[in-house]
């Protein structure tokens, strides 16, 4: 039977590690298992499993099979019961389909016993057309990790360790990279295991040092450490920028991954935004100028898309991806309205916000991939959600009311004033037109008189800078 180790921080990722010490070729073929506990309905069950389908997908599994067993809880040590486990041992190929052995009748203490006259039995040319890795859709700890390997002879996964394998592969900025791999490495920390016995010495009779297991958890904590600092000094840097930023208006695009955003982040602003259908495409947050250009000068971000059961390892990580929500002068809720669970990814996103204190936020409700549903779907869309703006970030048309209603609604926080400009003064006259929205200019004897929208703070400044 195969075994199965997590990797250190200095080796690759788990997921990598498993990948290229498989020996049969192509893609890997993930056995996705759900545990259906009393609280969770059907329902609640199938569409998990669904995100569970595209997450492993966007690491370049493909999905064997799945599978679902009601339990009362996912605290058991074997996770599931001995007849489920060896209906999902012959679908790895650790039991064969005509062996006369059972675990159905062998309690949980028995599974190690019959599993260790087992060992070494496991056929690599078997496994070619079989399960190759097994993913849970609930978090296991490392003890269940454990005792369900041994049990199937494959890596196995939580939903967990998917997602912040994903994390991982996709963060590009250094404070996402930073942040995820200390997510990483929070998770990976209980779990390195001891590869080999009699890994201390021994000498006069007792343990002398630190075993194998212990010296590397001692470089985790010591990684973990090196981490924290650099993820101070890159968070200053960040913060430093970000106050740069506080001048100028923004619309922050927000909602649940693979909604659509950074299709309509690349369509407002011509940028080249990496765009994929995929989960957790984008990570690091994107900033970049509203195109065609206003008056005043409107930035609009791409930020992190939102998932549900969101590692509470990675949820420092999500957040700080979000911090440019927070000084965000509208956000535009994104959602996939041709996704069947789109109401609870708009719930999740809003619980989220409402965690960041940013549900009060002015907003727009964005119903994109509207191209994708038929007419009679779009009217229940519309009956449903009013004040919401059906688009496709896929056609010019929407994307240009798109602009245009993000124009409007920083126009509409804007305060009118009108003020007198000395000629002496007019190097001024630059920063109102960068910054504020000139309504008409009066040319007088002594100077300009201006009558102008911007922001309260925006006001304030102005004026200071004429009193010198």
């Amino acid at each position: 039977m195969s075994s199965s180790k997590l990797s250190s921080p200095s080796a690759a990722s788990a997921l990598d590690s498993q990948r290229s010490s498989e020996s049969a070729p192509g893609r890997s073929r993930a056995l996705l298992i759900s545990i259906r506990t009393p609280q969770v309905t059907t329902e609640e069950v199938n569409s998990s499993l669904a995100e569970l389908a595209r997450l492993v997908g966007t690491l370049g599994f493909s999905v064997y099979s799945t599978q679902t067993q009601r339990q009362n809880s996912t605290k058991r040590l074997s996770v599931l019961g001995a007849g489920k486990l060896e209906e999902l041992a012959r679908m790895t190929g650790e039991l064969d389909e005509d062996t006369e052995d059972s675990l159905a009748n062998i309690d949980e203490q028995g599974l190690e016993e019959f599993l260790s006259k087992a060992h070494g039995s496991s056929n690599s040319a078997k496994h070619s057309q079989q399960a190759n890795v097994v993913v849970f859709d609930c978090d296991l700890s490392p003890m269940q990790l454990r005792n369900v390997e041994d049990v199937l002879g494959v890596q196995v996964f939580d939903r967990t360790g998917i997602i912040i394998e994903i994390f991982s592969r996709h963060a590009s900025s250094k404070t996402a990279r930073l942040q995820v791999e200390l997510a990483r490495l929070n998770y990976l920390s209980p779990r390195v295991r001891r590869e080999h016995g009699g890994d201390r010495q021994r000498r006069g009779g007792r343990d002398v040092g630190e075993s194998a297991v212990e010296l590397e958890r001692r470089k985790i904590r010591d990684k973990q450490a090196e981490l924290r600092r650099d993820l101070k000094k890159v968070q200053e840097v960040m913060l430093e920028q970000r106050s740069s930023r506080l001048e100028t208006p923004c619309a922050a695009l927000v909602g649940y991954t693979n909604a659509g955003k950074s299709s309509l982040m690349r369509a407002l602003t011509g940028s080249d935004v990496l765009v994929e259908n995929k989960l957790f495409a984008t990570l690091d947050t994107t900033v970049r100028a509203l195109s065609p250009q206003t008056q005043p000068r409107i930035l609009v971000s791409d930020t992190v898309g939102f998932i549900n059961k969101l590692p509470h390892d990675l949820v420092p990580a999500f957040h700080s991806t979000l911090e440019e929500a927070k000084d965000a002068s509208v956000l535009l809720y994104v959602v996939d309205a041709s996704d069947r669970d789109f109401r609870m990814q708009l719930h999740v996103v809003r619980q989220v916000l409402a965690q960041l204190k940013l549900g009060s936020k002015d907003s727009l409700l964005l119903l994109n991939k509207v191209d994708c549903l038929t007419d009679a779907e779009r009217q229940n869309l519309a009956q449903e959600f009013p004040q919401a703006m059906q688009i496709s970030a896929l056609e010019p048309a929407d994307v240009a009311r798109v602009h245009q209603a993000i124009v409007a609604a920083i126009a509409a926080q804007m305060l009118s004033a009108c003020f007198d400009i000395p000629y002496a003064a007019s190097a001024i006259m630059g920063e109102i037109h960068g910054k504020m929205q000139v309504v008409e200019e009066e040319y007088h004897e002594t100077g300009l008189r201006i009558t102008l929208k911007a922001r309260s703070a925006d006001l304030e400044r102005l004026n200071k800078l004429l009193q010198r």
